[in-house]
């Protein structure tokens, strides 16, 4: 399996790789080093903790290379008028008679709480490629699912800006 991920994703995660390696690894390694030197392993608190920061940065370092390793590098491309990776659409949700604007990003990406949208999510793979005006079906299981309109696309930009989610 792999994620679709743009070159501006591939740079992002390698900064972070890089500031992880170069930056935070040396300061972990002393902080692992000092709460050591409090003596008794088996009741110490600080090693522990200092221990479970080390590990936990080095399980972010291989996470992000396996991604780097296994991506698909994809292109963004706004057709006219269909919703595009990082395009901005406003739906329309008739259930609920409300309106709510989304962004289509890369999976890395992902924020729903700020409304970026994952086009590998329900939602996302319902709307992407198709028009303003359409009304979709988002199938969120087997028994679950709720229509959408496309009110509106705005264009968007591979924004440098956007983070790249952690854990």
């Amino acid at each position: 399996m792999y994620d679709e991920l743009t070159e501006v994703d591939i740079k992002k995660m390698q900064e972070e790789i890089d500031y992880r390696n170069l930056v935070l690894r040396p300061k972990l390694i002393k902080d692992v080093q000092y709460a050591r030197s409090f003596g008794d392993l088996s009741e110490n608190f600080e090693y522990k903790e200092a221990k479970r920061q080390q590990n936990r940065n080095s399980s972010r370092i291989r996470y992000l290379e396996r991604m780097i390793r296994t991506a698909k590098v994809v292109k963004v491309d706004h057709s006219a008028g269909a919703v595009g990776l990082f395009d901005h659409v406003t739906l329309y949700l008739p259930e609920d008679d409300e309106e709510m604007e989304i962004q289509l990003v890369t999976t890395l990406r992902v924020n729903a709480g700020d409304g970026y949208i994952s086009k590998e999510s329900p939602l996302g793979k319902a709307i992407f490629g198709k028009a303003e005006g359409d009304t979709v079906t988002v199938q969120v299981s087997d028994t679950i699912s709720y229509p959408v309109t496309i009110r509106a696309i705005r264009p968007g930009e591979d924004d440098e800006n956007l983070p790249i989610s952690s854990y």
